[in-house]
């Protein structure tokens, strides 16, 4: 029997498991099993058993009546322990905090993961009308700032496989076209930062720069501010800092 042989079931196993976790950390709240059998599509007998064992290992948990499921508290300690356990994490905590010092709007840190970004920290706004996020939250690359900053240290052709030609809308602003984003790459990297104009929430603005620790780029960091408040002085003045954080903190991540 060769290798693939007596692994593949194991292999397979570990998959489903995988996916279901995915499937439930994309979905909040708690879902009947008819519903994740429909959307994962395995058969339904060996779906309940894994649900089950998943349920017992704290990975999975079920409502009061245990005929529907959500994702359990394990996989927010495995969640923190990526965060706690990270250098560039570690490495940017004094940029985040002076940076939202100076600019007194939400700060975000976030990685590219596939053709989405992820937020491994943030730090909240100083005023009262501020965004909502949350750490390990995922949007669509093409329609964030922090996104399109990683995207635009990528080559046009990178892109062109890492996208489809056909972008999913967040907003009415959101950029749906691939090409018409590979246009804006290029004027991200003329100017060293992206922008976000309402494009992943109305209402909401973003400026982010890439941190070129490694080639291309994998974090990024951005400031988010509602449009209400962004006046072009006040822009500027992001701008300049975001420019400086991002100095500032590739120095710190040098060594990684």
């Amino acid at each position: 029997m060769g290798v693939a042989d007596a692994g593949g079931g194991q292999v397979k196993s570990a998959v489903r498991t995988v996916e279901l976790l995915e499937y439930f950390a994309a979905r909040p709240g708690m879902h009947s099993l008819g519903d994740v059998q429909q959307a994962v599509g395995y058969p339904k007998s060996s779906l309940y058993m894994l649900l089950r064992t998943l349920t017992e290992l704290g990975w999975v948990e079920t409502d009061g009546t245990g005929t529907r499921y959500g994702i359990g508290v394990r996989a927010l300690l495995v969640g923190t322990s990526y965060i706690d356990g990270d250098e560039v994490v570690a490495a940017a905590r004094p940029t985040l905090d002076r940076l939202a010092d100076d600019t007194t709007e939400t700060i975000h840190l976030a990685r590219l993961d596939g053709v989405n970004i992820v937020y491994l920290a943030t730090r909240q706004s100083q005023h009262y009308l501020r965004p909502f996020t949350r750490v390990g939250r995922r949007l669509p690359a093409h329609a964030t700032a922090l996104g399109k900053a990683l995207l635009a240290t990528y080559p046009d052709e990178a892109v062109r496989k890492l996208l489809p030609e056909s972008l999913a809308p967040l907003t009415e602003h959101t950029v749906t076209d691939r090409e018409q984003l590979i246009e804006e790459l290029h004027g991200v990297r003329e100017r060293g930062y992206a922008l976000d104009r309402e494009e992943s929430t109305l209402g909401l603005r973003c400026l982010g720069v890439a941190i070129p620790y490694r080639t291309p780029a994998r974090d990024a960091i951005s400031c988010s501010v509602p449009v209400a408040r962004l006046t072009p002085g006040h822009e500027q003045g992001i701008r300049e800092a975001l420019l400086d954080a991002r100095d500032r903190l590739t120095l710190a991540t040098r060594h990684l």
